[in-house]
């Protein structure tokens, strides 16, 4: 059974905020100090954990709807309320488009940092398509959106993350069924 409290802490509101990761490091900091010693906010962020891991397992896709679902929204909200169409201001950026980069492999590369030789991409392996052996020439990391992913013999479900160590190698990675991935390494690595 769930309690609640009635006289919360007054910086519960900030604990979940940092449970979040959405304050400035600053605050952050403020609000770790405060938790270590405060057993009303230590109660809260504990309470928070199990969600926020449910909420970083969630589809990518379904929290931004396609352009066309928000131009209909927005074409039937004007119609029921007879007001006009709202205007949706032009994105000041265009997304990357995917790139067919091996067979069965596509990635949308979203970041570069040239002076730490590293990339942040997006990654989506086809039913059945493999990643070529490869050694670590920096550290890897890779975070798991949707599908099944083998990285050598551990399987990784969506929401899971995997550390690779600058050096080591992967021999064996592959997708039986497909999946999509956040991918943070270097440029570096060396493939076999």
């Amino acid at each position: 059974m769930t309690t609640y409290e009635t006289n919360p802490c007054p910086q519960s509101e900030a604990t979940c905020a940092y449970a979040l990761q959405a304050l400035p490091r600053a605050e952050a900091a403020a609000a770790e100090t405060h938790i270590a010693v405060c057993a009303s906010c230590q109660r809260e962020l504990q309470s928070m954990l199990p969600v926020i891991e449910r909420l970083v397992s969630w589809p990518a896709d379904v929290l931004r709807p396609p352009s066309a679902l928000q131009a209909r929204l927005s074409e039937r909200i004007a119609h029921e309320t007879g007001g006009s169409l709202p205007t949706v201001p032009a994105p000041d950026w265009s997304e990357p488009d995917w790139e067919n980069v091996a067979p069965g492999i596509e990635c949308k590369l979203l970041a570069t940092d040239e002076d730490r030789q590293r990339v942040s991409m997006l990654v989506r392996l086809a039913p059945g398509a493999s990643y070529p052996s490869h050694t670590h020439s920096g550290v890897e990391e890779l975070f798991l959106l949707d599908g099944e992913l083998w990285i050598d013999e551990r399987k990784l479900y969506p929401g899971d993350y995997n550390y690779g160590q600058p050096g080591a190698g992967d021999d064996l990675v592959w997708s039986e069924n497909g999946c999509t991935c956040v991918l943070v390494t270097s440029t570096r690595d060396i493939l076999r």
